[in-house]
């Protein structure tokens, strides 16, 4: 079968995606990778084979052009914003507070982002006629895409579910009152005629990668899947290759706030000092940018711009980060105790449910001082219970689906939503 895959010009959100895309093609199938032209690169890197559609625009550098909004620099808030805060706390969850959040979230996020790619997308699945469409969460061309060409769907999650969960509190309150995103993504179905259906929004089917102790779900139909680690282009460095002499500690902070020029949420600095303090070797990865900000390195503390997460995790007894999906659950592989120390969007919801499964402790990015997380690393360190628990996770990851043995599930799922 062909299979298309869609997504938004965010890398964190292409590399979950990237195993399952070469999973089909290894079975045979022919897979093809859908992105804004600047975006091909990224994607061609993979070793897949891009197609560029639509034109670029990249929402971090559209927003500044808004008369109303020059010299903006994203200064990411804590948590969630509205709608989707109501995921975590379902007590918000009333009518007024939903279509106000979603009036701003479409206008403000979702139709810049994603209308670029729609028309292009449009006419190459019509050309093209695959017959799986997969796409991200943020990623709206690609159900309207699949719709009207009439090929199967799915959303393939890159963290917890809090579209879908958020969807839900919508749809049980909605009762024939105006729906920001439906109707939104209603007036592309009139425009490609075929009927609109709240799989435009959440997918005819939804692959999670996610463990089931971490899962956030809503009532909808999930396919897990395991998460294989894929962090682009690396080289194992000489110094990886060589085994620790004393229990080995990373920091690492992503990289969705560098690539959108943020700075980091953690006093790096003094986390540093503090945590060097214990009898570790602690490895940082930070971006050059946050390097340049140092005054001072510990002897005991290695700092690089970058290591193979999935090297540098399989040699710790301890990682220190941001939360971030891909970060977290390639720790986890690995059985390694954490500390994240979230603070955008979903993280802290993502890091509670952590912390909740028992192999990681979690603080808030603006509390996580030198003495929080070195009192914190102690105890990742000293408590047996996180290194137990963090083998249940590891085993319970390992248990679910590869991408290899999940896709003989998705040609059946595929036969039985496709439209023609």
């Amino acid at each position: 079968m062909r299979v298309l895959f869609a997504a938004n010009p965010e890398k964190a959100h292409l590399l979950a995606m990237v195993p399952l895309a070469w999973a089909l093609r290894t079975a045979g199938h022919e897979v093809l990778f859908a992105g804004q032209p600047a975006f091909t690169e990224t994607i061609t890197q993979a070793g897949l084979t891009a197609v560029p559609v639509g034109r670029d625009i990249d929402l971090w550098q559209l927003i500044p052009r808004h008369p109303d909004l020059r010299d903006w620099t994203w200064d990411p808030a804590y948590g969630l914003p509205a709608p989707y805060d109501v995921a975590e706390e379902p007590g918000k969850a009333d009518w007024d507070y939903l279509h106000q959040g979603y009036v701003d979230a479409v206008n403000d996020w979702h139709k810049p982002a994603c209308f670029p790619m729609i028309a292009a997308l449009v006419d190459f699945a019509k050309q093209w006629k695959p017959d799986l469409v997969v796409w991200e969460p943020l990623a709206l061309a690609g159900p309207i895409a699949a719709k009207a060409c009439g090929a199967a769907h799915a959303r393939l999650l890159w963290s917890i579910d809090v579209f879908g969960v958020t969807r839900g509190h919508l749809v049980r309150l909605k009762d024939g009152r105006p729906d920001p995103l439906g109707d939104w993504m209603e007036a592309y179905a009139r425009k490609y005629d075929f009927a609109y259906g709240e799989d435009m929004v959440t997918g005819q089917f939804t692959i999670d990668q996610l463990p089931a102790s971490l899962r956030l779900e809503a009532d909808l139909d999930y396919v897990p899947m395991q998460y294989i680690p894929y962090g682009g282009p690396a080289t194992v460095p000489d110094w990886l290759k060589v085994p620790a002499r004393r229990p080995r500690v990373a920091l690492t902070m992503g990289l969705s706030l560098t690539d959108h020029e943020a700075g980091y949420s953690v006093g790096v600095q003094n986390v540093l000092d503090d945590v060097a303090t214990l009898d570790i070797e602690l490895v940082a990865t930070l971006a050059e940018a946050e390097q340049k900000k140092l005054t001072r390195v510990p002897d005991n503390a290695r700092i690089v711009s970058y290591a193979p997460l999935q090297a540098l995790a399989s040699t710790c007894s301890a990682v220190i980060s941001h939360g971030g999906f891909g970060t977290f659950l390639t720790a986890a592989r690995h059985a390694v105790p954490q500390l994240a120390a979230p603070w955008d969007f979903d993280g802290p919801a993502f890091a509670a449910l952590a912390a909740r499964q028992g192999s990681t402790l979690a603080i808030r990015a603006d509390q996580a001082t030198g003495p929080a997380v070195r009192e914190a690393v102690q105890r990742l360190l000293d408590e047996p219970s996180f290194a137990r628990r963090a083998a249940v996770l590891r085993d319970e990851i390992n248990d679910m689906p590869t991408p290899n043995q999940l896709v003989p599930r998705l040609e059946e799922l595929t036969a039985a939503h496709r439209a023609r």
